[in-house]
């Protein structure tokens, strides 16, 4: 067979048929290979998309906030009512094994303020049969288990609310279950020890002079004494109710110190409502408190807003001057000790002659 040359030089066989060359069939599968250009490479393609922008510090809390359907809610407030019920159930056994010395302890103004109005028996009336086993064995347990378990029961209560927070805000769990036990049992001595004795004192005294002899019954004793103990337990909440205001950003201290009058007045009527007696002394004995942790709960709101702003309060200036607040009281004391002759009391107001 004849072998022409074609004009490339690629040789071929006389009848007309071509061949490829091997060498152009690999250029061609290396060219196939290669991929194509990314868009936009090159100078003359358009601008490769910019890196998106850093997020922002509230943006990356909200991505860790959890967010729950509205049954997950439902769910969720079942299961820390459940825990909270539990906790009281147990806080409600270990109080059974200590009703009697409970009582004791309950029954106790009681008996003080019948011996200062000179009652010669100073002993509660049992009207019905069934009265004694459903305060001392039932409703008392209940009551202490309630202080009792007043930590375990906040707890639940912040892990409620917790998830709606942001990170941060989360970490003041401890502050909020520890303020708000240590207050509500705050509130319960203060009752027990100074304004229930007084108002107990003024109500069994009120007919002395017109000739009506006292005889309390065990249970109106106990149900004044059950309103008067959760009423200021509560009231005693006032600063952590202003912190978790302050917390989820309905109010700041600027328009609470500017509504401190209306706030003042509240706190009064609200005292009306509590106190146990119609007379001044004892209705300043309950407004004073209450104003006074009016003002705490502002000083508390006042540093979430400083630690909002990465600010700090200046503690040890505050912590000097409330050591030479307490070396002057101590000062007082110790005065009215040893020169006076006066001695440390149980009661209000701790010092007599």
């Amino acid at each position: 067979m004849a072998i022409q040359e074609d004009n490339n030089g690629a040789h071929a066989p006389e009848d007309g048929t071509s061949h490829p060359d091997p060498s152009a069939q690999e250029a061609a599968a290396e060219v196939a290979a290669t991929p194509p250009p990314a868009p936009g490479a090159g100078s003359g393609g358009p601008p490769p998309p910019s890196s998106p922008p850093p997020k922002d510090e509230e943006d990356d809390e909200e991505e860790h906030m959890l967010r729950m359907s509205f049954l997950e809610h439902l769910e969720e407030l079942r299961s820390r009512l459940l825990r909270s019920i539990a906790g009281i159930g147990v806080a409600f056994l270990f109080s059974l094994i200590f009703a009697n010395n409970l009582w004791l302890i309950v029954e106790e103004p009681a008996h003080d303020a019948l011996l200062q109005l000179g009652i010669k028996d100073p002993r509660l009336a049992q009207i019905t049969p069934m009265e004694v086993f459903q305060i001392v064995w039932i409703k008392l347990p209940i009551l202490a288990a309630i202080f009792l378990a007043s930590p375990w029961v906040l707890y639940q209560v912040w892990g409620f609310i917790a998830p709606g927070l942001y990170r941060k805000e989360r970490r003041w769990a401890g502050p909020f279950v520890l303020g708000s036990a240590g207050l509500f049992i705050l509130g319960g001595l203060f009752g027990y020890f100074i304004a229930f004795r007084y108002g107990l004192v003024f109500l069994l005294g009120i007919g002395r002079d017109i000739r009506i002899q006292p005889i309390v019954s065990v249970s109106e004793y106990f149900d004044l004494f059950v309103n008067v103990m959760l009423g200021i337990g509560l009231v005693f909440e006032l600063p952590v109710l202003i912190f978790f205001l302050t917390l989820l950003r309905i109010v700041n201290p600027g328009f609470l110190l500017r509504h401190s009058r209306y706030a003042i007045l509240i706190i009064v009527m609200l005292a009306a409502i509590i106190t146990p007696t119609p007379d001044v002394f004892n209705l300043m004995l309950f407004a004073t408190p209450m104003c006074l942790l009016y003002f705490v709960g502002i000083f508390a709101s006042y540093l979430l807003i400083l630690h909002r702003e990465g600010r700090r309060f200046p503690w040890r200036k505050a912590l000097y001057w409330l050591l030479v607040a307490a070396v002057l009281i101590a000062g007082v004391f110790w005065i009215a000790v040893t020169r006076y002759g006066y001695h440390f009391i149980r009661q209000w107001p701790f010092l007599a002659r």
